[in-house]
């Protein structure tokens, strides 16, 4: 699961369509959420991320699994509004 946006760098750089993964998703103690880190890179093959950012979001243990429940977080966020998935 990925999904494509255009982002601007911290150094003033716009990179279109920039390849966006959820990665070291982890499930608190209380199974009731979960956090994990949004990595943006230039593209899928790229091996050094552009960006990183932790997020955190409601976890349904009976829901699909982590890392699908950590997209659909994404996608309801107004910075993520018309997202392309890859």
């Amino acid at each position: 699961m990925a999904f494509r946006k255009t982002v601007d760098t911290q150094i003033g750089v716009q990179v279109y369509d920039a390849y966006h993964r959820v990665e070291f998703v982890t499930i608190d103690k209380s199974k009731k959420r979960i956090d994990f880190h949004l990595r943006n890179y230039k593209d899928a093959n790229s091996a050094s991320w552009i960006s990183d950012a932790l997020h955190a979001c409601e976890y349904d243990i009976n829901g699909a699994n982590p890392i699908a429940q950590a997209y659909v977080y994404l996608k309801i966020l107004p910075e993520f509004a018309g997202i392309t998935d890859c």
